[in-house]
């Protein structure tokens, strides 16, 4: 555990290489084994390569299947406890409209989380909704997506404390690195 408590990397929609060639090497330098604890992907990885890549980064890895992942061992959904929290882990392409809120709330409530992470849409998204709360990572390459035009490289880091969580947000934004945060309460 960090200063910062827990640590979850959310990252997803790498698409390496049939979207996108490489993470940003920004990223990169950033990623690196032993500073996280936990990584949540919501699938769409690209290659065996990168999967590998993530299980080193740390010693818990949680990765659900993306539309375009050949796996069949991957599982489609999964439910992790932290801490105090319940997190509910998908790829997205499973909610239609896809992204949209009340679908998500449904699946949420399905899983009984007080945290939706998906994916899928390659847009970075935190929102709430009745307080549970609903994240997308975005794409950590910036693939194309098919919905949204112009798609920033981004991944979450989650700091988890108790009630508390954390979030430092990271964009790839015109070559620099821009990190924002915001907070959660468990009530």
């Amino acid at each position: 555990m960090s200063q910062f408590g827990e640590l979850v990397l959310l990252i997803g929609d790498l698409h390496i290489p049939q979207r996108a060639v490489d993470l940003p090497e920004k990223f990169k330098e950033l990623l690196v084994p032993g500073k996280v604890q936990n990584i949540f992907c919501t699938g769409n990885i690209g290659c065996r390569e990168y999967s590998d890549w993530l299980k080193g980064l740390a010693s818990s890895v949680h990765i659900v299947k993306g539309d375009f992942d050949e796996n069949t061992t991957i599982p489609e959904s999964k439910v992790v406890t932290i801490g105090d929290w319940k997190i509910g882990l998908i790829h997205g392409h499973q909610v239609i409209p896809w992204g949209d809120k009340e679908a998500l709330g449904n699946l949420q409530r399905q899983f009984d989380c007080d945290i939706l992470i998906s994916g899928h849409t390659h847009a970075l998204s935190i929102e709430s909704l009745d307080g549970k709360y609903f994240i997308n990572p975005g794409s950590a390459t910036g693939a194309y997506s098919s919905i949204t035009p112009e798609v920033k490289p981004s991944f979450i880091i989650m700091a988890f404390q108790g009630n508390d969580a954390t979030l430092f947000i990271y964009e790839l934004v015109d070559g620099n690195i821009s990190v924002n945060k915001a907070q959660f309460s468990k009530s």
